[in-house]
């Protein structure tokens, strides 16, 4: 379906982080249970990320890099190019 010169809509950051989350899980050839147990997580909790229906905290954004033995920071960093660059926090 065209969108007829309108934009698409943005992904939010946990939309992006589970883009971002699956993307490096699938390069590193690691199952959701793989995942999870590596890095103390339950394979449920990995699934749930995957699908943006959780917002990781910075806690679990380090155990889950680690596991996937990448740096954090590669991870963010891919987030920040799916959302466009740097996020703010939209005023209410």
């Amino acid at each position: 379906m065209p969108t007829h010169g309108r934009k698409p809509a943005r992904l939010n950051p946990e939309e992006a982080f589970a883009k971002a989350l699956q993307r490096a899980r699938k390069q590193h050839k690691m199952s959701q249970e793989l995942l999870g147990f590596e890095s103390g997580y339950h394979r449920t909790y990995i699934s749930m990320l995957e699908r943006s229906k959780m917002n990781p905290s910075l806690r679990t954004i380090l155990s889950v890099a680690t596991a996937l033995d990448m740096p954090a920071e590669e991870l963010v960093r891919d987030v920040e190019k799916l959302l466009g660059g740097p996020w703010r926090r939209e005023s209410a």
